[in-house]
């Protein structure tokens, strides 16, 4: 049994004799068999190798490992070296060795030389135990083995799993909180005398929408949508934005903890990846020479420009699709289909998120390839400073590629668009877009429920039907029909290795980047989860349910869809926690101007203070904000439109002498009003309260938890004094 334990299998095509892809076959092999490899090779329609790496290089190893570890000296025996560190050792010789044309294994595959090389799945108990307890879908609300999950596919993958599970288990409580705010919204705010206003406003005729075919029309129209507004735009959601920015931090915090005791149950708090590293290139070759650090500020400069150029063409990107949502708009108002011309505006924005979707796949292989290129002329030293220095340049472009269209809406829709009489157009014939008179926060949450949902649905779907779909199709290639039995020969017994190693050559290839695709796909709904949340506060809730999917999807494709991943040690996310933490501060940056700029909270206020009923008169029966809908509505007199402006002097009966807009200018001569002055002082100067708070109580909460629980550091104190101790 022993005899058949094969490390790693290589697959090959056959080759014609002679030919030069078979030579610089037989020079890689030879180059491996003279390091004490054992190759067994079995024919199919493909060329199979097992390769079974000599016990000497796993002494060494231990034996290294031991220096660097001085703690378990007494183990002096040679151990069984654990199954997943055999992988790991075994992937980094055949990677590094060099055959006498100076190739290794990377440029063969590129020459076609050899099509695939990975480790095997085995029919071990652990195995059994992950398919039971991880991947099926029974298995959905309980605890993952993290242990198993370590010990068969190795540390990195099991904190990033671990990390996964962390945080959709905290995820429930920011779920919980939006929901209630959701509620409240619905319920206590419900009847807010704002939309009631709305909603009463039978004799309020508004300015036309467009230039041409757009009538009049009258604010209570809108009635709907203001109530819809209200349950998003209310004093529950300041409270919700401060929750949510306290919850990022103590999210993080918690986590460091949890990581602070797996690594120390997994013994790895003093493992170090650079000693790891020059272990495993002397154990290869002992004339090697290390690699030293380098740091060039010219090719700084030329990536930080090459970024920043990326950065420009994505937040254009943005720009085309509000130049789209203003052309579509007038198309649509103008168009012969009634349904079409009444919800113009909703239709804009909803075909607008849709192609904002599909440019987001499309930019997405883009940055990828840039991201690559960028790492390439950085030239890191090592496999993990490469992944690191890729995670952070791809993660900041699919940032601004999720995020540029939503930053337009909250924070510039309908703030740059002019008013009646003097529009800014878009060359010099469409006028920009505007918000609704009950504010803008709606496109907002409108914008964001689409993305996430269409986002999350699409890509949790494709990311299980392609792996499967294509798995069953190498199936079907690769089993051609028996022909021996035909000519009515005997059969010869078949190699049990042989239909094994068939198994895992049909399943999906895995590459460096697969968990990095998992990774950043949770960094940017973790994004969505904290930045705008104020604007949509049921994403936590979206992001649980997403999770709890993927992780059981992830497990399965794992398990069933993919061959096994190469094992790799860390102790901690590595960059990710850092990403993680910028999206933090973000967050805290974006709730408090969605809250200040959006939404219509501060202006309210303003006028509940300073110019309601209730501030002039000291009544205090009424609601403060009666008379808020007139106050935030300008006059403006029709003879002042734009010669092309075409409006039909009569509607609904009225004569109608002038109209109404959402803004505060003066009647006469269209100047800002005192009172914009005022709430524009009133919203900087919430800004700056919330940002303060929030980042305060951000930096209290990470004081007081703190990032190493005292059972750990105990732990590791009472080693110390033992080793010591026994030196002595």
């Amino acid at each position: 049994q022993n005899e058949e334990k094969w490390d790693f299998v290589l697959v090959s095509d056959i080759h014609e004799m002679g030919s030069e892809k078979e030579i610089k076959r037989n020079k890689f092999l030879d180059e491996l068999s003279k390091k004490g490899f054992t190759i067994k090779k079995i024919e199919d329609t493909k060329l199979f190798y097992g390769v079974r790496a000599p016990q000497h290089i796993f002494w060494k190893y231990q034996c290294l490992q031991r220096k660097a570890d001085s703690r378990q000296q007494n183990s002096s025996a040679h151990e069984d070296v654990p199954e997943t560190t055999r992988i790991r050792i075994v992937n980094f010789i055949l990677r590094n060795t060099v055959t006498s044309d100076l190739e290794k294994l990377h440029d063969l595959m590129k020459k076609k030389v050899f099509e695939a090389a990975f480790p095997l799945h085995k029919e071990e108990e652990i195995r059994e135990i992950l398919k039971d307890k991880w991947a099926r879908w029974g298995a959905v609300f309980k605890e993952q083995p993290i242990k198993e999950i370590r010990c068969y596919f190795g540390e990195k993958v099991a904190l990033y799993f671990a990390w996964l599970g962390w945080y959709t288990y905290l995820l429930v409580s920011a779920a919980l909180a939006g929901l209630v705010t959701v509620v409240a919204g619905t319920t206590v705010f419900s009847s807010s005398q704002v939309s009631k206003e709305i909603c009463d406003a039978n004799t309020t005729f508004m300015c036309p929408l467009c230039d041409q075919n757009c009538s009049f029309w009258v604010l209570s129209d809108t009635c709907t949508y203001a109530k819809i507004t209200h349950v998003i735009d209310n004093e529950a959601t300041v409270a919700f934005a401060i929750f949510m920015a306290v919850w990022a931090t103590v999210f993080l915090e918690l986590w460091k903890r949890e990581r602070a005791t797996v690594v120390t149950k997994w013994n790895l708090h003093t493992w170090d990846e650079d000693e790891e590293e020059l272990a495993l290139q002397l154990i290869n070759n002992l004339q090697h020479e290390p690699r030293q650090y380098q740091h060039s500020y010219l090719r700084s400069t030329i990536i930080l420009i090459l970024a920043l150029l990326l950065i420009l063409l994505l937040i254009g990107i943005a720009h085309m699709l509000v130049i789209y949502r203003v052309v579509a708009m007038a198309l649509f108002t103008q168009s012969q289909v009634n349904l079409l011309s009444k919800h113009a505006n909703t239709m804009a924005v909803m075909t607008g998120a849709v192609l904002h979707y599909i440019t987001i796949i499309i930019t997405t292989k883009v940055n990828r390839r840039m991201a690559l290129f960028l790492c390439d002329l950085e030239k890191p030293r090592t496999l993990s400073q490469q992944e690191n220095s890729f995670a952070v340049k791809l993660f900041i472009f699919q940032f601004f590629t999720h995020f540029s269209s939503l930053i337009y809406i909250a924070f510039f829709l309908g703030r740059i668009n002019g008013h009646p009489g003097h529009y800014v157009r878009i060359a010099g014939r469409w006028r920009l877009e505007e918000c609704h008179p009950s504010g803008c926060i709606t496109d907002l949450c409108i914008q964001m429920a689409i993305i996430m949902a269409l986002k999350q649905t699409i890509s949790n779907i494709m990311e299980y039907l392609i792996p499967f779909i294509s798995h069953q199709l190498r199936k079907k290639r690769n089993h051609p029909k028996k022909k021996s039995m035909m000519l009515g020969e005997e059969e010869e017994a078949e190699d049990p290795c042989k239909r094994q190693w068939l198994n895992n050559y049909e399943l999906n290839e895995v590459n460096v980047f697969s968990l990095f695709n998992e990774y950043l796909e949770m960094a940017i709904q973790y994004s969505f989860t904290t930045i705008f949340v104020a604007a949509f506060p049921l994403a936590p809730l979206l992001a649980f349910i997403n999770n709890v999917i993927e992780i059981h999807m992830d497990a399965f494709k794992m398990m069933q869809l993919h061959r096994r991943m190469v094992p790799r040690k860390a102790k901690d996310i590595g960059i990710w926690l850092q990403v993680l933490e910028a999206i933090g501060t973000l967050a805290v940056i974006g709730n408090g101007l969605v809250i200040a700029i959006t939404s219509d909270f501060i202006p309210v206020q303003v006028y509940k203070y300073m110019y309601s009923p209730c501030a002039r008169e000291n009544r205090t029966g009424m609601d403060c904000s009666t008379g808020y809908i007139n106050s935030s509505l300008s006059v403006f007199r029709i003879q002042d439109f734009e010669p092309h402006t075409k409006v039909p002097p009569e509607f609904k009966g009225h004569q109608i002498k002038e109209c109404r807009y959402r803004d505060y200018r003066n009647a006469d001569d269209y100047t800002y009003t005192v009172q914009f002055w005022h709430i524009f002082a009133a919203r900087l100067a919430f800004l700056i309260l919330f940002e303060h708070v929030a980042l305060c109580v951000k930096l209290i909460a990470a004081w007081y938890i703190p990032d190493v629980p005292q059972r750990v550091k105990n732990t590791i104190l009472c080693d110390k004094h033992k080793n010591l101790r026994d030196e002595l």
